[in-house]
């Protein structure tokens, strides 16, 4: 992954240490299940925006999956078909499973050895949490299971608030506000990442970047001329850069030509498309030039996920058990803050970014308009976070 990301959102992931191995197939076709979500929620998010986006699709995966592991039924099928695990046993998929597995090959690969996540499960104190609840996400999904009192908001709001604070050391201030007395049960979840790609803090200057035929913005711009992976798709007529990130991940920037409308491109953004991206890198000599930028972006989820035909799981109807005695809650909301931070360093310290010499100056790059990145773990090709950048100078 890259630069200092800190993300707070309701629901998680929780990822283990480092070490290179074959990826089986299992894992490797829950990557492309959770690649093919994590493009779907993208496209549904940046449809209704015309701002910056920023979110970790697969983090809001897990943080389902936590949920998926206490569903039963119609509601338990329809998550598993919403979340593109249709004939997977959900019962493998907690704990020990391949989602587990995958989890924890992304930091073997050496891909989020700076990121700190926990999953909080947030039931109203009239639902209590069973035992089964609380050892289910304490020691299989590192989480946390905790009562809160919705019917007093601003206590309600409070905790939670509070309780993100510690998580995160007090990088997210406030996740909740205006709370609804009537919520039955929330899924929280809070990461901080921090890593950087390689440039060199001494070399970056201030730029034109335009936001659109009438509005430019002066940006710094980081810089570094080195051998990159690039690839350039004919059908969208966008340039694709791959930039090593300090962790192991890396960063694809999708660049649209100069007539190419950014939100045509997204519209063919799909698991299948990157992973085609990624086949048609090639190594080759460039000057990069890639706007600093910091984003911080807030989303409720609920009617997102409801197009993404996730709907059981809100309804009086949802089978959710094992939360307390008696009829289990319904899911009542789903919100994300995100926040992601790329510059040369996450400490204003320099990290060996610098300029390569060539016989022959090489050509440039500058990421000067409008673009989509993804992040992804190298070893799996698990796709962590995706986003797009209209105007840097904005969260």
């Amino acid at each position: 992954m890259t630069p200092s990301f800190f993300l707070s959102l309701f629901l998680l992931i929780l990822l283990s240490p480092a070490s290179s191995e074959t990826i089986s197939p299992s894992v490797e076709d829950l990557t492309n299940r959770n690649a093919d979500f994590a493009t779907r929620l993208f496209r549904a998010v940046a449809s209704r925006t015309d701002d910056n986006v920023f979110l970790s699709p697969f983090t809001l995966c897990t943080g389902l999956v936590a949920l998926l592991s206490i569903t039963n039924g119609p509601t338990r099928d329809q998550l598993l078909q919403g979340l593109t695990l249709t004939g997977l046993d959900p019962q493998t998929l907690p704990g020990r499973s391949r989602f587990q597995i995958l989890r924890s090959t992304i930091l073997r690969g050496g891909g989020a050895t700076n990121l700190q996540q926990s999953v909080t499960l947030l039931p109203a104190q009239s639902f209590g949490v069973s035992s089964f609840n609380l050892d289910l996400v304490q020691t299989k999904f590192g989480g946390k299971v905790q009562s809160v009192t919705y019917t007093a908001p601003q206590e309600a709001a409070d905790t939670i608030n509070r309780l993100i604070q510690e998580q995160t050391g007090g990088q997210v201030q406030e996740l909740v506000n205006n709370l609804d007395p009537k919520t039955q049960l929330l899924l929280a979840t809070t990461a901080s990442y921090q890593s950087i790609p390689s440039f060199n803090s001494s070399l970056s200057q201030d730029e034109r970047f335009y936001v659109d035929k009438y509005h430019v913005v002066m940006v710094p711009m980081m810089f570094r001329s080195d051998k990159y992976f690039l690839a350039y798709d004919r059908s969208l007529k966008v340039g694709v850069l791959k930039l090593p990130l300090t962790d192991g991940a890396a960063m694809l920037v999708i660049l649209p030509d100069e007539d190419v409308d950014i939100t045509a491109v997204e519209e063919e953004v799909t698991a299948e498309k990157i992973q085609a991206w990624i086949r048609q890198l090639k190594k080759t000599k460039l000057e990069v030039q890639l706007p600093r930028f910091l984003l911080e972006r807030s989303y409720s989820l609920k009617d997102i996920l409801q197009t993404l035909d996730i709907t059981q799981v809100f309804q009086d109807d949802a089978d959710i058990s094992n939360l307390g005695e008696g009829k289990g809650p319904k899911l009542t909301q789903v919100f994300q803050k995100s926040l992601i931070s790329v510059d040369e360093s996450s400490d204003g310290v320099t990290t060996g970014g610098g300029v390569s010499v060539f016989s022959t100056l090489p050509p440039r790059l500058t990421i000067n308009r409008p673009f989509i990145f993804v992040i992804y773990q190298q070893t799996t090709g698990s796709l962590l976070f995706m986003g797009r950048v209209i105007d840097p100078t904005k969260k």
